[in-house]
């Protein structure tokens, strides 16, 4: 192949990117101001100033453009949190991280997490089947994966005591999703910060100060 040829592919390449970016960067301002039941291709094509023939060229219909932004969307949610929880050197730290970016998140991208939603409760598979009601997806794995290794390295090297790493995990995960939506009694009587910071505190007294486990 001529250097000229790859490079010429590169562009398109590049330009194919660039342009699919634009689309979910409508999408995700479409959920966000309208919901995924109203969300069509045309709404989405005047907020990208694009038509709705080039969004289909990219993508098959509605659900195929949906799967890839939340596909992406996670993606971009766990980068989020996992960069900042390898930044410290503790398991302690490390969870104060976890628990700190998962929340920061939701507060520096709430279009995004509006979207996230939108699709989670509306999208629904080829069978009818809500994505809520599917089992955890990849990403959703690697970041409670993530939570639990923190966890039992906690315990291992002494820093936390004694305590069922999955019910601790799922503790955590299930205060970090009840923030999410918004709108909710605890939202609109709880800032972010304060919820953070309280919910770093529960589970530290979990964590540090457990009680024992029952002997089998």
């Amino acid at each position: 192949m001529k250097e000229s040829s790859r490079k010429g592919e590169g562009k398109q390449s590049f330009i194919a990117e660039a342009r699919r970016e634009q689309m979910f960067e409508a999408a995700i301002q479409t959920l966000d101001e309208i919901g995924y039941v109203h969300a069509s291709l045309a709404q989405i094509a005047k907020r990208a100033g694009i038509s709705t023939a080039l969004i289909s060229y990219h993508f098959a219909d509605k659900s195929d453009l949906m799967n890839h932004l939340l596909i992406r969307l996670l993606e971009r949610s766990t980068s989020y949190i996992l960069d900042r929880v390898q930044m410290e050197s503790t398991a302690r730290d490390k969870l104060n991280a976890f628990i700190t970016a998962s929340l920061a998140y939701q507060g520096t991208h709430p279009a995004h997490n509006t979207a996230l939603l939108e699709i989670i409760f509306n999208a629904r598979t080829p069978d009818n089947v809500p994505y809520y009601k599917l089992g955890d997806d990849d990403e959703e794995d690697h970041i409670r994966n993530a939570l639990l290794q923190i966890l039992r390295d906690g315990q291992e090297n002494g820093e936390f005591g004694a305590f069922h790493a999955e019910v601790a995990a799922t503790l955590i995960q299930g205060a970090i999703a009840e923030y999410m939506l918004t709108n909710t009694a605890i939202t609109k009587k709880v800032d972010l910060e304060t919820y953070s910071s309280e919910l770093i505190g529960l589970v530290e007294k979990i964590a540090l100060h457990p009680k024992p486990l029952p002997v089998e």
